[in-house]
């Protein structure tokens, strides 16, 4: 058995105390259908893909404090609604067109059943997280010499 590691690092900006590199590890053999299932999710709770172009989907963006605020302005809203109004409020985000209340309440409410779906998933195909954290401040290994500790640890 193998495993497909998707791998990303956060905080090597120097701005945060700590660097950290995180990921989750799935089976080769459930990638495809891991990945294709994202997608379908996106559609699903969005109506079209979030991000568009080479944008990168961020966690602390899509789950920011502001995004719980927002979700919970009103009701919570039906599936087929919440899609439409987070469709529109996407679309209009692109054209800088202001969205109305209930488009960014139902982009938030959205959001977090994105996120819920995506660890659904993670559960389903028994994927692994992992994380190893660094002060900024350790100590770094010539380049080409050694392998930086937080990828050794990890």
């Amino acid at each position: 058995m193998s495993y497909f590691l998707f791998v990303d690092e956060s905080g090597c900006d120097g701005s945060p105390p700590y660097e950290t590199l995180a990921g989750v590890a799935v089976e080769d053999r459930d990638l495809w259908n891991v990945i294709q299932r994202i997608y379908a999710l996106e559609y699903e709770i969005f109506g079209r893909r979030i991000t568009t172009g080479r944008l990168e989907l961020k966690g602390k963006k899509i789950l920011k404090n502001k995004v719980f605020k927002h979700a919970d302005q009103l009701e919570a809203l039906s599936a087929d609604t919440r899609r439409d109004l987070a469709k529109s409020c996407l679309s209009k985000g692109e054209t800088h067109d202001a969205p109305t209340r209930e488009e960014l309440t139902a982009l938030a409410q959205a959001k977090i059943a994105f996120v819920s779906g995506i660890l659904d998933l993670c559960a389903q195909y028994r994927m692994y997280a992992f994380a190893s954290i660094m002060p900024n401040a350790a100590p770094r290994p010539a380049p080409g010499k050694y392998l930086r500790k937080d990828y050794a640890y990890l």
